[in-house]
């Protein structure tokens, strides 16, 4: 069946040329807390250090109100750089995840320039020709793993480039794509059932094991990953039944140049035995990422080391010599400095929070708004609250290191 090219709307590209950058989203975020910080008073808690987690929590019931330190245009341009590591004592902030991104965009650089994984993935596509749909659940079920046991977030940005043109290719549109990572993720993560960084070290600020409840996350997982396949699964029929139907529809010619553009007119669909092999090392690396972070204690330093090394690995594969090598791993890492430079801006957010002494009193007067409350008015809001604070702490350790140990003992006492 054919069908007629969809236009792009040129309300939809107008407004997107008007629509900030998040580069400038993020740095006028930054500007506003700086001015917060010359309105919202100045407190801290007591802090001591909690041996489970491996760092210095807040000590419920001690906050008290210190002299301001409101942050001015110096703090602001220095907040980036601050984001990445701490200019006086050269602590780190985010710098080790900035790394990270770059190593993680080097491997799947060099796997990519194989073609082990659009070939593989046609392959698939190929052997379920009519059923491409079944695709989705396959897939969203792996993403949903990696979010569930290790809270697999900018593991999957380069997973977009990869996923959207095949997905466009079997007939739906680029939006299915980008809703099989994200929301199979996000998922995974919202029902996160031994992921270190959030439920254990969160189990662990507020003095409980992190095996309570995990029938419970359990069951938030499977039955939140079988609501949104069934959504996306349906999605996708209705796009691939009339393309118009498509959310994406007036950027469906815009897609189809940025993700299915620059192909020489023949598509291969059959592995060989190079990219076969390759497809499993793809595969073990994330198996192996997956056990170094649920069981050894890997954080971004051996997750990083992890990438290059299966990297070179692949590059002496498929044959690729060192300048090849070097060259595509470099390419690769560029792909992904974007985000790493995000990452820094957005932990600039928290620094001048931190410096402004005003992380404390926002947690404080969160936690005197729901102190008191009933057991179901109480998890509601505490809910909401840990989502606008996510807004500004964008770290699910951060957060729980900074929220745990003040609103557990609240919940104690409100019999949650």
């Amino acid at each position: 069946m054919t069908t007629e090219p969809v236009k792009t709307d040129p309300q939809a590209e107008k407004l997107a040329s008007r629509f900030p950058t998040a580069y400038t989203i993020l740095f006028l975020l930054i500007v506003l807390v700086a001015a917060l910080t010359w309105i919202i008073p100045a407190g801290q808690y007591d802090r001591e250090m909690n041996e489970a987690v491996g760092r210095e929590v807040a000590v419920a019931g001690t906050y008290t109100t210190v002299d301001a330190n409101p942050q001015g245009f110096i703090d602001v341009l220095l907040a980036p750089t601050a984001g990445f590591y701490d200019p006086d004592s050269y602590a780190a902030n985010a710098i080790d995840v900035a790394l990270f991104v770059l190593f993680l965009g080097g491997f799947l650089g060099v796997v990519n320039a194989t073609g082990s994984i659009d070939v593989g993935i046609r392959a698939a596509m190929r052997k379920m020709t009519g059923r491409e749909v079944w695709m989705i659940p396959i897939l969203m079920s792996l993403f949903a793993l990696g979010g569930t046991t290790y809270g697999m977030a900018e593991e999957t940005l380069a997973f977009y480039a990869l996923l959207i043109p095949v997905m466009m290719v079997a007939g739906f549109d680029a939006l299915t794509g980008v809703a099989i990572i994200l929301i199979g993720a996000g998922i995974g993560t919202l029902g996160s059932t031994i992921n270190p960084f959030a439920t254990v070290i969160a189990s662990n600020a507020a003095g409980v094991a992190f095996t309570d409840g995990l029938i419970v996350r359990l069951v938030l997982l499977l039955g939140g990953l079988a609501i949104c396949v069934a959504y996306v699964m349906r999605y996708a029929m209705r796009v691939k039944a009339d393309p118009a139907r498509s959310i994406v529809a007036a950027q469906a010619d815009s897609n189809k140049q940025a993700f299915l553009s620059g192909g020489n007119g023949t598509v291969e669909d059959r592995l060989s035995g190079t990219q076969s092999v390759i497809l499993i090392l793809f595969a073990a690396t994330f198996a192996a990422l997956i056990w170094g972070v649920s069981s050894q204690g890997w954080w971004m330093a051996q997750m990083g080391a992890l990438f290059l090394g299966m990297a070179i690995l692949v590059g002496l594969i498929a044959r690729m010599g060192e300048k090849r090598l070097t060259a595509t791993f470099v390419d690769g890492a560029r792909d992904l400095l974007g985000v790493a430079l995000i990452i820094g801006l957005a932990r600039g957010i928290v620094v001048i929070m931190e410096q402004g002494l005003i992380a404390d009193t926002i947690l404080n007067s969160a936690a005197l708004t729901v102190g008191g409350l009933p057991e179901l008015a109480f998890i509601n809001l505490m809910f909401w609250i840990e989502v606008a604070m996510s807004f500004l702490v964008p770290s699910s350790s951060g957060l729980a290191v900074l929220s745990m140990p003040i609103m557990a003992p609240l919940a104690d006492f409100a019999g949650v």
